[in-house]
């Protein structure tokens, strides 16, 4: 009976190590494999957070194209003073909600120029040249009726001008960044012409 006894403790003895040393061994593979499975996320995520960038134009703009940049920049500083004007002075409402929509348009669209042609050797300048400083400052005394007439005369004139010499340029530039500028302003260019046919057309 005591042999019995004996012999049935060294069967449970070698059960339980047995166990303890299973149970061990499946806890390392465990954590094995989770290490892995982090390592290898971590790898993944660091490989799609690269990021590309465009490197900045810096060649200078071709002479020709030059001279249309500087007179589109001028144009804008007037048309945005101008509009500024309208909607001080102006008797009609209409023509008061087109200069506002002259100075939201026109500065957003010297704003790009000035960035596009940042750092390629031409100079935008940052006040308007003598004649239409002249201008703006007769303007500035104009009121009611006849600031009507005369800002909505100007602005006819002035957009049928806009609008050939930007299709001109969005043809034929020679710059591509110059080139694209112009075909994107060109069709604010038309809506604008198109609002101030209207307007001299209908009663102010």
């Amino acid at each position: 009976m005591k042999k019995n006894f004996l012999a049935f403790s060294a069967i449970l003895l070698a059960a339980t190590l047995w166990s303890c040393g299973n149970n061990k061994s499946t806890s390392t593979e465990t954590t094995d494999s989770t290490s892995t499975t982090t390592s290898t996320t971590g790898m993944d995520t660091s490989k799609t957070s690269t990021a590309t960038t465009t490197p900045m134009n810096t060649a200078p703009i071709p002479k020709e194209d030059s001279l249309f940049v500087l007179e589109a920049a001028k144009g804008g500083m007037m048309e945005v003073e101008a509009g500024n004007l309208a909607q001080q002075n102006a008797a009609s409402q209409r023509v008061k909600d087109f200069g506002a929509m002259m100075v939201r348009d026109h500065s957003a669209a010297n704003n790009e120029l000035k960035s596009l042609v940042s750092g390629r050797g031409i100079m935008l300048p940052d006040s308007l040249p003598a004649d239409m400083r002249k201008h703006m400052d007769a303007m500035k005394k104009m009121t009611g009726k006849a600031f009507d007439n005369h800002y909505v005369s100007m602005m006819l004139s002035d957009h049928k001008k806009d609008v050939s010499k930007f299709e001109k340029e969005s043809k034929d530039a020679k710059d591509a960044d110059i080139r694209n500028w112009a075909g994107k302003t060109l069709p604010t260019l038309k809506t604008h012409l198109d609002s101030i046919q209207a307007i001299s057309k209908g009663k102010m």
